[in-house]
């Protein structure tokens, strides 16, 4: 459907968890052609899947988009922070303070600047 043109392609920006991944296809006993996002899989954390670029340590009140914005350069990279410090609910990051989350860019992923 998608090569058809029927399905418009997917495509997500440089920031996005899902950037590079392709849309398949499910063809269902009923014939029925549905579409679906290609798995991911999360890259363990640590080297040498990432790169650490700085710590942090969580203050109350934190959130992951800010922290995000201020060491990465874009608050829609969250989602590195989560993958590269092995969380799988985002919120369990900041609900401690005192925490300390690695701050990281996977090697050979597009991603943001570090803010000073």
């Amino acid at each position: 459907m998608v090569q058809l043109g029927v399905i418009p392609p997917v495509t997500f920006p440089p920031d996005s968890r899902y950037y590079s991944f392709g849309v398949q296809q499910y063809i269902a006993p009923d014939g029925q052609s549905i579409p679906y996002l290609q798995r991911r899989i999360v890259p363990q954390p640590g080297a040498p899947n990432y790169a650490t670029v700085n710590l942090y340590t969580v203050q109350q009140g934190d959130r992951l988009d800010r922290i995000a914005a201020k060491y990465l350069g874009d608050p829609l990279m969250a989602w590195l922070i989560c993958d590269a410090n092995g969380a799988i609910a985002p919120w369990t990051l900041v609900e401690t303070p005192g925490a300390v989350l690695a701050i990281t860019t996977p090697q050979g992923a597009p991603g943001g600047t570090i803010a000073q």
